[in-house]
């Protein structure tokens, strides 16, 4: 699935925002199997025909969505990096992160993702590609914060920890689904709990 071209990049970066838009909206309410293109259309205000000047495919929409995540997670990363204590920085932003990750506008369409690439290897590919890169760069300030506090920091000791902190994140997606009424401070400080063992031992 290639980028395609055009001769005014701002105007198809606008264009391609709206049939994302669409298309999230439809893949929530739908599935991404139950929405079509021509409904994803509709949703854009635009023609069927039109969309595929963008996006050649819902694979190619579901990419989209898959590199958008990267950015949004690769900035999260950056903003912890940043801080002068990026384990502390973790700790603190559970306030914010566990009740983002319940919500079911965060949730709905990583689920719907997270499905399709259990059966479509395009899709698993993509989607473990971009674990890879995020993991990456969360492995390093993970490594960076754990030298500051004097902690281990071989690579056996740091990835289990990060995939565990990852685990934990990734999990609130599911218990958003199964239980909607979920005591968030509670869970939070539960949250804090868990990452302060995971994170300063």
């Amino acid at each position: 699935m290639t980028e395609k071209r055009h001769n005014d990049p701002e105007r198809a970066a606008i264009r391609r925002r709206q049939v994302l838009d669409a298309a999230a909206t439809c893949f929530r309410r739908s599935g991404f199997h139950g929405a079509s293109m021509a409904q994803i259309s509709k949703a854009a205000g635009m023609s069927a025909g039109h969309i595929y000047n963008y996006f050649d495919s819902k694979d190619a929409i579901i990419a989209a969505f898959v590199e958008d995540n990267v950015a949004r997670v690769m900035e999260i990363i950056r903003k912890i990096e940043s801080q002068a204590d990026p384990l502390q920085a973790i700790l603190d932003d559970v306030e914010q992160s566990v009740p983002e990750n319940l919500d079911p506008d965060h949730w709905a369409l990583p689920l719907e993702i997270f499905a399709e690439s259990a059966r479509n290897p395009v899709i698993a590919a993509l989607s473990q590609d971009a674990d890879r890169r995020t993991r990456a760069r969360f492995l390093a300030v993970l490594k960076a914060g754990r030298a500051m506090h004097g902690l281990s920091v071989d690579d056996t000791t740091v990835e289990g920890r990060m995939e565990a902190v990852i685990s934990l994140y990734q999990g609130l997606h599911l218990r958003g689904v199964h239980n909607p009424h979920i005591p968030i401070p509670a869970l939070a400080d539960s949250f804090r709990i868990a990452l302060r063992a995971l994170l300063f031992t």
